[in-house]
């Protein structure tokens, strides 16, 4: 993980010089303040990430002697298809619309939707085809 540490340390100076620079050619308060966090939160997860890898044994890709076939075998779990997604961010679309329009009755129907929906995604492993 030391390079994804990089990643974010570079990413967390970046953003560190630019706040600033904005400040001073826009005077606006908005983007900094934006780019001020984004800064702070590049740096919460570069923080983090190298902590982890200083407690936890190098992945092939972080040795340089490593070969290739360090880095065989299963990678993970990778889910299959899944339609909950899309009705999550239906429900989500829709109580934004509600409050967009000032629509209570209709924000509280897709609070109502969105709870059913999130926990069909939750526990979709639970039941149906891919139960485990």
């Amino acid at each position: 993980m030391k390079q994804e540490t990089w990643l974010f340390a570079v990413c967390t100076v970046f953003f560190v010089l630019i706040a600033p620079a904005y400040w001073l050619i826009t005077s606006d308060w908005t983007g900094t303040s934006a780019l001020t966090m984004t800064a702070l939160l590049t740096l919460m997860v570069a923080l983090y990430l190298g902590v982890h890898a200083a407690k936890m044994d190098p992945r092939p890709e972080d040795r340089k002697e490593a070969e290739i076939a360090d880095g065989a075998g299963e990678l993970g779990f990778f889910p299959p298809y899944s339609w909950w997604p899309l009705w999550c961010s239906l429900t989500l679309g829709t109580c934004v619309y509600a409050t967009a329009m000032e629509a209570w009755w209709l924000f509280i129907i897709g609070g109502v939707l969105g709870m059913v929906t999130l926990c069909g995604w939750v526990f979709e492993y639970y039941r149906g085809e891919h139960a485990h």
